[in-house]
Formats: C-alpha cells, structure tokens, sequence
C-alpha cells in the first residue's frame, strides 16, 4: 500500500528574504550554466545554492561543492532564513500556465511516502536511469540530509476524491506563491488539517503511484536509506529517510500535460526528402509537405490530426519536410524482444530501435548517430536552418495511458519518453533527514 504522510516542512521565512519568487528554481537537471549565474545573482539565499552549488576558485575538489550546500542549509536555519513548519502538513501545490495557446491548472498535493524498491510495491518507474546523476544527488544528500526537490509522482483520482478535500481546506490558508522565468505561477497551501489528512491519507494507500519525473531523485533516496541502514544510522520505521518528498496528481487532472519531445538527429550524411524516402520504403507511407516553416508546422498538425504513435515528421538539411505513417512494424518484435507490445509500439521506441536503429542504420552504416532533445518547434527549426543537425524528428508524445500501461509491467520507457510541463519548483518546501 501506498504511505503517504503529512510533514513538518522547513520553508522559507518570507519576512527574511523577501519575495518567494527570488529564492525558488527550477530542479537542478534542467538549470543551464547561464541561468545557474542569474540564480545566484537574483538572491543570496536562493535555493540554487543547494540544489546545484557552483564550483569556486580554491576548490580542491568538486565534492566541495556538497559540504558548501551543507553549510548554507546549516546557517539558513541558525539564522532563521529556514523555518520547519510547527504542525505536519500535506500541500496544495498549483501551476497555472499557459502552452500553445491554451490555459492550464495543474493540481496536486506535497506529501512524503514511504520508499520501496522498484518492483516490491506500489509505486512505479517508467524511465531508465544514469549512474552518474544518482551518484551526485547521493552525495548531496548525503552532505544536506534534506530532500531539496520533489518528485513527481501521478495516481489515479477519478472524481478528484483524493484533490478536493484539500482543495476546500486550502481555502482557508493563506497562499504562497512564486512565478518562475516562463511566467508560470505556483501558489502552494499548507493544509494542517487533521481531518483532512487522515482523509487523503486513507484514499491513498490502495492507490498506484507512477513516477513521471524524478526517476534519479527516487532512486538516490532508496539508495541514501540503504546506506543509513548499513552504517547503523537508520532508526526505526517513522524515521523521515524512510520517505521521500513527492508531489502528487491526479490522472485525470485538466491540467496534465505531457508535451512532444522532439529528436535532432547529427552524424548522418547531409540528407535530401528523397533519401528519408528511399529510407523508409517499405514500411512508411511518406507524404511531401514541402519546405520551411509553414511546412514543419503543417507536420507536426497532420500528426497531430492522425493521432496515434505510428506517425512522424521528418526535416532535412535542405529545409525540406515530410509526413510519414509506419505501415509495417513487424521487426520491432526481433529488435525489443524482450518488450512488451505497449513498449514496442511507442513512438519513441519505433523511432530509435527500428527507424533509426535498422532503417537509418543499415543506410548509412558508417554513419555515428548522435541525439539531442528538444521541445519547442522554433528550436527544431532553429536547428534545421542553422546546419547544427542532420535530420530532425518530430515524434508524437506518449499519454498517461502508455505511462500506465507500460510501469505497471515494471517495464521502462526509452529516455525522454515524456516531459510533463510545467517543471515543479524548488525552494517552495524542504523535507528534512535528520
């Protein structure tokens, strides 16, 4: 069962720093090296100094970084720059943004849950991930003994029963709110409400919980428990290292968005539309759009109109853009044998394993294939018109039901199967280790 408990939160005392806003960011795997500076220019308590503090001249060593991040949660709290909460609390936490035109408010909850391994209960992956990122957040961990992020973890909710309990409570809470550099607005409300959290805690516990982001956070903190117990650290079941912070929504909520990630494709020889054509013979209907802007946007519209995970959109070098519809994707059975037919037929999968994996690769054998990520149209054309890839792919994005689908077998997506937009702040409430 799911155990999913209310905490005392350490937070920001707004009186000592001001405006929430200043002190919140982005989580740390998304902060490029330019925003990383303004970050730390913005406030000198902004939570960028723990969840990513910067090398220094002098460092002897990167780990350095760690004790420093140590050092600013330690004389944060002395100073009363960071406050723990007085009463256990779960947390109503809003994003209300803007995407492609449309308005959106995405609703959940803070809590903390009890940590199980993948695979021996009820919460579930559904990316692979890095040695190295674990490695790293282990050691800040390790360093702060504070969950500085939340993960984000979805569940079924149909009839919001689990959301609307806190929503009602919220209203009586004074609002916290922070607008990060995308003019995204999260508001966040403690709800003490002991009534209410018995409540959600109850309707909880026979829930699935999916990880949609934070797959390397989750594991840290399984990792982190372990090593606590092996050096005789750990203390009993209620210890706060046997949980994790998580934000949690609902399935079904309006404002879940899982938006197209999109692939720039380099090391392939400079392509024309008919070479993608000769190259998917066979086994795609390919489609002439035409060229430029317009064309790509007219792409991505028709993929958009068919539905499903068997359409792309493919960009040469020229400017050129065509529709395809795989029509035979019966190897996929011989290159992912040992998937699942839900994973075999993503688009993400199909893209890779067999597209670029087979098709691509059997082509131009020489060629050495790299892949770089990329979300918004203006960036793909950017790419395309600057010479910088050698093929740009439009693929269709995952839904819930292929995240549902696909973790309840234990099965893990390919890497960046999905992006839910917004990202969840950092700095808006600490889940403390100690």
């Amino acid at each position: 069962m799911a155990d999913v408990q209310a905490f005392r939160g350490w937070r920001y005392d707004l009186g000592q720093v001001g405006s929430l806003s200043d002190v919140t960011a982005p989580p740390y795997d998304v902060i490029s090296p330019s925003q990383q500076k303004e970050l730390y220019e913005r406030h000198p308590c902004n939570v960028i100094r723990l969840i990513l503090n910067r090398e220094e001249p002098g460092d002897e060593s990167p780990e350095v970084r760690y004790v420093r991040a140590a050092e600013f949660v330690r004389h944060w709290k002395r100073e009363g720059v960071l406050f723990q909460q007085q009463q256990p609390a779960l947390y109503a936490y809003h994003q209300e943004f803007d995407w492609e035109g449309s308005h959106y408010i995405r609703q959940g909850f803070l809590g903390s849950i009890r940590l199980e391994e993948f695979g021996s209960g009820t919460v579930y992956p559904h990316e692979e991930t890095m040695p190295g990122p674990k490695a790293d957040r282990l050691a800040l961990t390790k360093s702060c003994r504070m969950n500085l992020s939340p993960i984000f973890g979805l569940y079924p909710d149909q009839g919001r029963q689990v959301q609307d309990p806190l929503e009602s409570a919220a209203r009586c809470v004074t609002a916290l709110q922070s607008t990060d550099e995308q003019g995204v607005v999260h508001t966040m409300w403690p709800v003490t409400d002991h009534t209410v959290i018995a409540e959600v805690r109850s309707l909880m516990a026979d829930k699935p919980v999916y990880i949609a982001d934070g797959h390397h956070r989750y594991e840290t903190a399984c990792n982190y428990r372990n090593w606590l117990q092996a050096e005789g650290q750990l203390g009993g079941e209620s210890t706060s290292a046997n949980f994790v912070l998580m934000h949690f929504v609902g399935m079904s909520d309006p404002g879940l968005a899982i938006l197209p990630t999109h692939r720039l494709i380099s090391g392939l020889p400079d392509l024309t539309a008919d070479d993608v054509r000769q190259t998917l013979a066979g086994y795609c209907d390919v489609q002439d759009v035409g060229t430029g802007r317009a064309a790509a946007l007219g792409t991505w519209e028709m993929m958009v109109s068919a539905g499903g995970q068997d359409v792309f959109g493919f960009g040469t070098g020229d400017g050129h853009w065509v529709f395809a519809r795989l029509t035979d994707s019966s190897p996929m059975s011989e290159l992912a044998p040992g998937q699942s037919d839900e994973w075999q037929a993503l688009g993400v999968s199909l893209l890779h394993r067999f597209i670029l994996g087979r098709l691509f690769a059997d082509r131009f054998p020489d060629a050495e294939q790299t892949c770089r990520y990329v979300h918004l149209m203006d960036a793909v054309l950017d790419a395309q018109q600057q010479g910088t890839c050698s093929l740009a792919a439009l693929v269709p994005p995952a839904t819930i039901a292929h995240v549902e689908a696909i973790a309840a077998q234990f099965e893990r997506m390919p890497p960046k199967s999905t992006y839910f937009y917004p990202k969840l702040l950092s700095g808006l409430v600490f889940h403390g280790l100690e």
